[in-house]
């Protein structure tokens, strides 16, 4: 009886961080100030080789209620929901592929926690991570990106919002409104937004996605060190920020109502070059690009092509068909060929 009273309640918290009036939003914002200050100034937060020991927001107290344990059974739930509602890629090429990439990743991070990963097949470019460590990669995230180190990026990124547990963190500081309001529950925070996942019909609603411009941009930060720990040149994940810019462009009503929770793109791309340059030792070698992400790329392509066409054989299409004369003998019905008679001389 308890569980089901503390877990509605508890995904109550957690969905609920609505845009408020004037005088809410500066207190939110007063809030994200804290939270920058004691991240920014935190014990070894530019300290590269100190990744894995470091504190990065999850210790428990006045900002966060909620344990590893508790945020794990959280993201398990909502996982659950997320997966009654969306087709996963289930080829194990590409699975094996995305999942290694993010596995050396994560052990290049601050997390405690495993990550089990999987790909939505969604075409629209985007990422999410539930709390406890369930990330989700669009396939149009695969697609979007050039090489590598793009797709290593925008993991990054995720695993940040996991290491320096946001959704936990977020839920203690949720805004109360109604039980009524929460259809699905889902935390995320990806480098597009929950926006896109509103669009590409996941049954998830707006007021649950909206990690404030703080968690975003320490996402960042985290996900450029732990991209640049794993091997990875970090500009990868600047470069996936001029592709979201480019779309940005190209379809300005969308996107301006996906990123208004978010830092905008130009602001986060100056900010991530300032940090890769002034933080991060300069290496001889990176890693941007792998043959075997340009096959797993065609592969996922390959994939989704066929679901496209396999969906649209349920449709009907014209036919041609014709009529059949009875008067004709049985050769004539079945052979319907013109026929060349010679006239009788």
């Amino acid at each position: 009886m308890l569980r089901r009273i503390f877990y509605p309640f508890l995904a109550f918290i957690v969905c609920c961080n609505l845009t408020l009036a004037s005088a809410s939003d500066q207190k939110d914002q007063s809030k994200d100030s804290k939270d920058d200050d004691s991240f920014y100034h935190g014990a070894g937060i530019n300290d590269i080789n100190a990744i894995g020991n470091r504190n990065v927001g999850c210790n428990r107290g006045l900002g966060n209620w909620y344990s590893l344990d508790t945020q794990v059974k959280m993201g398990r739930e909502f996982s659950q929901q997320v997966e009654m509602s969306q087709h996963l890629i289930t080829d194990p090429v590409v699975n094996e592929y995305v999942n290694r990439i993010g596995q050396n990743l994560v052990r290049n991070s601050d997390s405690r926690l495993p990550f089990t990963i999987k790909i939505l097949d969604i075409e629209e470019p985007n990422a999410f991570a539930l709390p406890g460590g369930f990330m989700y990669v669009h396939a149009g995230t695969i697609l979007l990106a050039d090489d590598e180190s793009e797709l290593a990026g925008v993991m990054a990124h995720e695993i940040g919002h996991v290491a320096a547990c946001h959704a936990a963190r977020q839920a203690t500081r949720g805004t109360f409104a109604s039980l009524a309001m929460i259809p699905v529950m889902v935390m995320t925070g990806g480098l597009a937004g929950i926006g896109i996942n509103q669009a590409a019909n996941l049954a998830i609603p707006a007021t649950f996605s909206k990690f404030g411009r703080g968690f975003e941009a320490q996402a960042d930060y985290l996900g450029i060190q732990y991209a640049y720990k794993s091997g990875y040149d970090p500009v990868g994940m600047i470069n996936f920020f001029e592709k979201l810019e480019a779309l940005e462009k190209k379809k300005p009503g969308f996107f301006l109502k996906v990123y208004q929770d978010h830092p905008q793109t130009p602001d986060r791309i100056e900010k991530s070059q300032h940090e890769i340059a002034t933080i991060l030792p300069p290496r001889n070698e990176y890693i941007i690009d792998t043959s075997e992400f340009q096959q797993v790329k065609k592969r996922l392509a390959l994939i989704m092509k066929h679901r496209q066409l396999n969906d649209s054989k349920g449709q009907e299409n014209p036919e041609l068909r014709r009529t059949v004369d009875n008067k004709t003998d049985n050769k004539t019905q079945d052979d319907d060929r013109p026929v060349i008679k010679r006239k009788d001389q």
